[in-house]
């Protein structure tokens, strides 16, 4: 039977150990080791000297769990216990052996007496019981003399673990001007030790610093608020210290600590304020809508939420003129242009902004008001302004029959700024390509210049230009669109070649025709829609092969009067049919309709139309007759081509004495270019004289200098050409442009009008031919052989004049 010994720092129980050898006492000593209750009378039969009168069955013992001390620091094995067999005599024939957890590394024992000894340092946080098992063996025969028994080494805590915060350092926030008692954060220790053993894992909270601001709950950990009113503004951030400590917080415990950052989060406790209660700004009168005038801003010491802003115009003369909007980035109230200003209307502007919080907290209102105000004073500044038309578009409607030179429509455009400068008037041409229509440089009386036709153009929009005369880069534009009114000036007409055919044995009152009925087409529109009427042409009134019938629905027949054709006797006709329209006034055209006489079978069907057979000789064939076509094509081509070879050659120039002469009167340095010199006057400048200055750069003669200086800037700016002179240039510059054989616009102009306010005076010739001195060109002689020319037509004739 197995008895065992323990070993523990009390000597009590290591001599107890130590003394419990018998095998009779070995279940009282597993009893007493254990910790177990008892049982009645058994002790007291171990203590009496007196023999018992009952018997006592053996029977094996029941090991018992050892104790041992953990973090043991001496130099020595520990020792832990000691093993026996009631069969061992002591003569070291039992040989004791240690197996299982830690046998033979952390526990060795002695294989004589049994005892067993710690030979490492143990450490309860890492391994709290190793479970051995022990078996004691003959050590002759190693034969087993006890059956193999397992028993637990249990390690005993000691106070050898600090507390420790496992989830530290903390982050925690808290609101600002919270109550005192705020909860921010619970923080919790943890301490390795035995919980069950003594007080070595009872921990206990203490706040080593963050106060006043802050305290802590010694059992739980809580960290709450203890100071009121604190504000994030005066201070955000507080690093807190905690201690825990173990042993109830006894001295002589140990202790572990963290830190808390806390934050205090921002609440709205701070109302908005302007830094300045008057703010000056400016703004140009030409600042398109929606741009910025300038920016205010409302300081408010919160943040995020807290901090936004919220403008608006509350009071002022400019409320109408501008707007503000607040910047969600930067919170600053951004004042913009809310219509197109006008230095000339108005010339400054105050606005009263206020500045309010949109997110507010009911408990805080008393420290209100969460808004403010300030005061905007905007100046607006004077530019350069564009000529501005009155109305900004235009409309007119022109029927198309309307005189070149007439005025359809007053454009009028005035200088909104106070200088109020003349204007200017042209037209851009790049709206109006076909040079339709002119208006008129000071009045702005728009003009055809060309004649209309509704049929070849229906709209024109075109753009007028005001220019002021002191800034030329200031130009303002008006579009103008001209609708052209419709006149009856087409004559109705047939819309393609019409042919029909007869038989030969046709019945009067019969036409046979691929296109059964005829039809018209007229380009006018009038208003009550198109009616067309047809009859035969006044010199086929009395046809007797034909008539036509009208249809009364635009459209006629033509029927037969006899019958009997022939195509010996005539195989096409050809019927002249007079169409006229419902206009004012009427309008009409002949149409010719073609009718071949064919040969037909008794159904109507068409045999032949060509009269061939009856045409051509009898010895005269096909071939022939297209043998004879190729020669006369031949000939034909070779007469065209003599007679272009010789138009091409140069003609000498033959002056006929009855012909008009041109005069083209321009004062050079040197002598003109004849016909080719196109630089001698720029005809755009009679258009726009925009176009004319623009282009003037680009058209500079380089072969000599103007002697006479423009007298354009001495002309008074009141001085207005007549209506009637302006249509009488523009019906003469028209016939000029359409007559390809006429002198050149700025050759040979005849004029019934003289100009009125001209500095230069008159430069008419008109009143020469009735002046009775004469003028000798005789000095032309002398001036060389460049005016050879001229003194030859001019100049005094010595002969007879040569012909050329």
């Amino acid at each position: 039977m197995w008895t065992s010994g323990r070993m523990s720092n009390a000597k009590s129980w290591l001599g107890l150990g130590m003394s419990l050898y018998f095998w009779g006492l070995m279940d009282l000593t597993t009893t007493v080791l254990s910790g177990t209750p008892t049982p009645p009378g058994k002790l007291e039969a171990f203590l009496s000297d007196k023999p018992q009168s009952h018997s006592r069955t053996k029977r094996s013992w029941v090991w018992n769990q050892f104790f041992v001390l953990e973090e043991y620091t001496g130099t020595d094995p520990l020792y832990v216990g000691k093993l026996h067999s009631d069969m061992d005599r002591g003569d070291g024939s039992i040989k004791y052996i240690l197996s299982g957890e830690g046998a033979g590394v952390v526990f060795t024992i002695d294989d004589t007496t049994g005892d067993i000894h710690a030979i490492q340092r143990l450490d309860r946080e890492e391994r709290a019981q190793y479970t051995l098992r022990a078996q004691a063996l003959d050590r002759r025969t190693g034969r087993p003399m006890e059956p193999e028994s397992e028993f637990i080494i249990k390690i005993q805590d000691i106070n050898d673990n600090e507390p420790k915060f496992l989830d530290g350092p903390y982050v925690a926030t808290v609101p600002e001007m919270s109550p005192v008692g705020t909860s921010v954060i619970q923080v919790t220790a943890t301490d390795a030790d035995d919980p069950t053993y003594g007080n070595s894992a009872r921990v206990m909270y203490s706040i080593l610093q963050g106060q006043p601001y802050f305290s802590v709950d010694s059992k739980t950990g809580v960290i709450r608020t203890a100071l009121m009113n604190m504000d994030r503004e005066a201070k955000e951030y507080y690093e807190v210290i905690i201690q825990a400590k173990d042993m109830g917080g006894q001295l002589g415990g140990l202790a572990g600590t963290t830190t808390v950052n806390i934050t205090l989060s921002d609440v709205n406790d701070n109302p908005p304020r302007f830094p300045q209660k008057h703010y000056q700004m400016s703004v140009l009168e030409s600042a398109p809508v929606s741009s910025t005038v300038g920016r205010v801003f409302a300081k408010d010491l919160d943040e995020g939420i807290n901090a936004e802003m919220k403008y608006t115009i509350v009071d002022g003369d400019g409320a109408d003129a501008f707007d503000i909007n607040t910047d969600p980035n930067f919170q600053v109230g951004i004042i913009t242009v809310k219509k197109p200003l006008s230095f000339e209307t108005k010339k400054s502007y105050t606005l009263k902004v206020e500045g309010a919080n949109p997110h507010l907290e009911m408990r805080f209102l008393n420290l209100g008001p969460f808004q403010d105000t300030t005061t905007v004073h905007i100046s607006v500044e004077d530019v350069d302004e564009p000529p501005v038309f009155e109305p900004v578009f235009y409309f007119v409607e022109v029927p198309e029959d309307v005189a070149i030179g007439t005025t359809i429509q007053i454009i009028s455009a005035k200088d909104p700024d106070v200088t109020n400068n003349s204007i200017r008037y042209s037209i851009d041409r790049s709206s109006d390509p076909g040079r339709f229509f002119y208006v008129d440089i000071t009045t702005g009386a728009l003009m055809t210049a060309r004649p209309l036709d509704r049929e070849e153009f229906s709209w024109h929009n075109i753009t007028v230009l005001a220019m002021e005369m002191n800034n030329p880069s200031q130009v303002g534009s008006v579009p103008v669109t001209i609708k052209v009114l419709d006149v009856n000036d087409n004559a109705p007409k047939f819309p393609r070649f019409y042919e029909a055919f007869v038989c030969e044995n046709a019945k009067a009152g019969q036409v046979r025709q691929p296109v059964r009925t005829v039809s018209a087409v007229d380009q006018d529109d009038p208003r009550n829609g198109q009616h067309f009427y047809y009859s035969l042409a006044p010199e086929a009134a009395n046809n007797p092969n034909f008539t036509v019938r009208d249809n009364q629905d635009n459209t006629a027949r033509v029927l037969t009067r006899r019958s009997g054709f022939r195509q010996q006797e005539q195989s096409v006709f050809y019927l002249p049919i007079l169409i006229s329209d419902n206009g004012q006034p009427v309008l009409s055209s002949t149409g010719t309709l073609t009718i071949q006489v064919c040969s037909c079978d008794d159904d109507g069907h068409v045999l032949s139309c060509s009269p061939e057979a009856y045409m051509l000789p009898v010895r005269l064939s096909r071939g022939a007759l297209i043998a004879i076509l190729a020669c006369i094509f031949v000939l034909l081509v070779l007469v065209l081509l003599i007679l272009s070879m010789r138009r091409h050659r140069k003609q000498p120039y033959i002056i006929d004495d009855e012909e008009n002469i041109h005069e083209n009167i321009v004062r050079y340095d040197d002598e003109g270019g004849g016909e080719e010199d196109t630089e001698a006057f720029d005809i755009a400048a009679m258009w726009n004289p925009r176009e004319a200055q623009a282009g003037g750069a680009s058209k500079t003669r380089q072969d000599m200098l103007p002697e006479i200086e423009s007298l354009s800037r001495y002309v008074p700016q009141t001085c207005a050409v007549s209506s009637t002179v302006h249509s009488y240039v523009l019906a003469k510059l028209y016939e000029a442009d359409m007559d390809l054989w006429a002198a050149p616009f700025d050759s040979l102009q005849t004029y019934m009008f003289e100009g009125d306010g001209s500095v230069a005076g008159s430069l008419s010739s008109l009143q020469s031919a009735t002046s009775d001195s004469e003028q000798s060109f005789d000095f032309l002689t002398d001036w060389g052989p460049r005016f050879r020319k001229l003194a030859e037509l001019y100049g005094a004739s010595e002969g007879p004049a040569p012909l050329w």
